[in-house]
């Protein structure tokens, strides 16, 4: 008989290895971006879409993989999101046109859809509700680690091996994760076997994403507003789809009938969009306004991502005991207050100020996330954790570009479409004042829908 101790382990190992590398391949590659942009002699629009084709791609096939990962198994669509993911990497070490770049992107994105949206699910399905949130917090963790290792590691192989190093160096480690989910791993989950996939609705919530995404990129434009208008028009057809279809490929009825779900999945698209440009802000400030160079700015941003990765299996852990909405909302009060700090910035604040309130970030987040996909794993039936685990996938990567778009348009109207230059720094320490402000706002509307979510052990269901 086959110790479910040890599948527990192999659950939790080929799940972390796949949260670390991913994380720490977008943040790697960003550094690698000069590097990319020489070498095939990238306009601006070409480059970004290097960036905006995996999350495109990662965004629209997270949903519908984990909704096929409940009816064919969340094992068998997390290994082969796996080998999409890394063979793309090779691809992309090779790649001799920008084309193939792009496209190679998009086979990424899609392969990382499928192991984002099954990886957590796998998690919530191997361990019992007294223990997941401890492993929740060691692959929440591994995100994290990866953001930090990701720039400084990225740096290191750009300058040394050249920016085709990042993909080569995490190939074998995707082969090994590979087979060891082949080879450790003899359970499968799959509890809507039987059901019919809802390709209309999948196609309906695909368009709809790419019509926000496109359209956020365009704000403040009058096109952008129109785009993302588009994707409201098709959000609602899609949730009149869903509504009427057998087995939609996402349960919206959850929203309505589950609270301790739709709360905390409301909390979490707050708390990441109140989060996500705070790197981007910071980098700026750090550079421009203090007038510090990129390593030193990169070694003052790791803290946040370091006290997050300390932090956050503590936080899981304390969510198996004590009530998530709790320890949720109270990370996402700190995570306001180091948003409000970084909202008085000044051009001599101190950088031991701007360190305190990234660690207060840091504290904050870790606070929050792991407990948080702690209630929203737990709160749904064991047929709708892929799902489930799509859905979380979605609400960050729609916080990231909310986020984005926020700023983008603050400076916008600040700056205008002038480049930034010594005359325009006291517009530009502006705009990165008011962006923080907006978002610390935002944050504390969070903690209202964090602590009105309910009790999760009077509502569990698994």
């Amino acid at each position: 008989m086959r110790d479910p101790g040890s599948s527990q382990k192999a659950v939790l190992a080929v799940a972390t290895l796949t949260a670390f590398m991913m994380p720490f391949m977008m943040s790697a590659l960003n550094l690698a971006l000069p590097a990319i942009q020489r070498d095939f002699a990238l306009d601006a629009v070409v480059l970004n879409w290097v960036v905006t084709a995996y999350v495109l791609a990662a965004v629209v096939a997270l949903v519908p993989s984990g909704k096929l990962a409940d009816i064919f198994g969340r094992k068998k669509i997390f290994v082969l999101g796996v080998l999409l993911f890394f063979l793309a990497a090779l691809l992309l070490a090779f790649s001799q046109a920008s084309w193939w770049l792009i496209l190679w992107r998009v086979v990424q994105g899609i392969g990382g859809g499928m192991v984002m949206s099954t990886g957590m699910a796998m998690i919530t399905s191997a361990f019992p509700l007294s223990e997941r949130g401890k492993a929740i917090g060691f692959n929440v963790a591994a995100v994290y680690t990866g953001l930090s290792v990701g720039p400084i590691a990225g740096g290191y192989l750009t300058a040394t091996f050249g920016w085709r190093s990042i993909f080569l160096v995490t190939f074998p480690l995707g082969m090994l994760v590979f087979f060891l989910s082949k080879k450790m791993i003899r359970e499968e989950w799959a509890e809507a076997r039987g059901e019919s996939f809802d390709a209309a609705g999948s196609a309906l919530l695909g368009a709809a994403f790419v019509c926000f995404m496109c359209g956020l990129s365009l704000m403040p434009t009058w096109k952008g507003g129109i785009i993302v208008l588009s994707g409201i028009l098709l959000l609602i057809l899609f949730v009149r789809q869903e509504l009427r279809t057998t087995f939609p490929v996402f349960e919206v009825r959850l929203f309505r009938d589950n609270r301790v779900f739709a709360f905390s999945g409301l909390a979490a698209l707050i708390n990441y969009g109140a989060t996500s440009a705070v790197s981007f802000l910071l980098s700026l400030y750090l550079q421009y306004i203090l007038g510090l160079g990129p390593q030193a700015a990169g070694l003052i941003l790791l803290w946040q991502p370091v006290v997050m990765a300390l932090l956050s299996p503590l936080a899981g852990r304390l969510s198996d005991r004590v009530e998530p909405r709790i320890i949720a909302s109270f990370g996402m009060s700190l995570t306001a207050l180091g948003l409000l700090q970084l909202a008085f910035l000044q051009q001599d604040t101190a950088k031991g100020l701007v360190i305190l309130a990234l660690v207060c970030l840091g504290l904050g987040f870790a606070l929050f996330s792991s407990p948080n996909m702690n209630a929203i794993m737990s709160s749904v039936e064991k047929r709708y954790y892929g799902v489930a685990s799509g859905a979380v996938g979605t609400m960050r990567l729609c916080g990231n570009m909310v986020s984005m778009a926020i700023a983008l348009v603050v400076f916008a109207l600040f700056l205008g479409p002038e480049g930034i230059s010594p005359r325009h720094y006291p517009a530009l320490l502006l705009a990165i004042k008011t962006s923080f402000g907006i978002f610390a706002a935002l944050c504390l509307g969070g903690i209202f829908f964090s602590l009105l979510r309910g009790d999760l052990r009077r509502h569990k269901t698994s």
